[in-house]
């Protein structure tokens, strides 16, 4: 059993969601951290049940079958503040003691040409998205360098968007952060391997959680081979595939798991 904190968990056909019932199916304990007032202004907006019920419902499972309330932690938190990352370590420790396995999944989207983009929202974005990842690293490091017994073996799982396999030049302070967490998997995996911590980073592909319109829905799912959009889900197990004992040897990786995208069909 591993315990794990999950980032970016407050909408329920989020990929966040979809990780944290993965996990708690898998047998693992599940803190996460949500910022919900962030989706109230995105064009998606927040989740029609409220963090409560987001949380009631990840309590519950599939079946509604006995509570899993207990292996479930929760922490409101902004990563913009500088302060948050370090808090939400802290919280998530308080609640079930040393953590072992992080997954940054939490992103601010920008949407905002190269003509369009502001210093402030450059470094809205790079606060939220980049320093709150890396302090988050720092934090979870520590702490589970000061655990005793040791853990078992460590896991930190980034989430990146497939930037570097094709330009996005409408979001140019999310492509540049997204970008920086690809490039910084192999520095994070070489700076914490020697605390039996492995470091990859997974592109999930088009997910489908919500927030295409019908126009691009249509498009992108053309020029997948299944024909449709990946789902939440799919990102979650292939999150869990890289905590399994199989995928200790696995690290500094960038996993592109598109189904076979093909970005280049017209």
């Amino acid at each position: 059993m591993r315990t794990v904190l999950v980032t970016g968990v407050s909408r329920s056909n989020g990929i966040g969601f979809a990780i944290t019932r993965r996990l708690l199916d898998d047998g693992h304990r599940v803190f996460v951290q949500s910022w919900s007032p962030y989706d109230a202004t995105e064009p998606w907006g927040a989740d029609p049940r409220g963090i409560d019920g987001v949380l009631a419902k990840l309590a519950r499972g599939d079946d509604d079958a006995e509570s899993r309330s207990d292996a479930l932690g929760h922490l409101e938190a902004d990563f913009a503040d500088p302060s948050a990352p370090e808090r939400v370590i802290r919280a998530a420790r308080a609640r079930f003691g040393t953590i072992d396995t992080v997954i940054a999944n939490h992103a601010r989207s920008s949407v905002a040409t190269l003509d369009e983009v502001s210093a402030t929202e450059l470094d809205l974005t790079w606060a939220v998205n980049v320093r709150a990842t890396l302090l988050l690293a720092q934090a979870f490091a520590r702490q589970y360098r000061e655990a005793d017994p040791k853990p078992r073996s460590g896991r930190l799982v980034l989430f990146t968007s497939g930037q570097h396999l094709a330009p996005m030049a409408s979001e140019v302070p999310y492509a540049a952060t997204k970008g920086a967490l690809h490039q910084l998997t192999w520095t994070l995996s070489d700076a914490l391997v020697d605390d039996g911590i492995t470091v990859n980073t997974v592109n999930p592909g088009p997910t489908d959680t919500g927030w295409a319109d019908e126009d691009l829905t249509s498009a992108v799912a053309d020029r997948l081979p299944r024909g449709r959009w990946n789902s939440p889900s799919e990102a979650a197990a292939v999150v869990s595939l890289l905590l399994s004992g199989d995928a200790a040897t696995i690290t500094a990786n960038v996993v592109d798991a598109e189904g076979g995208f093909r970005r280049w069909q017209p």
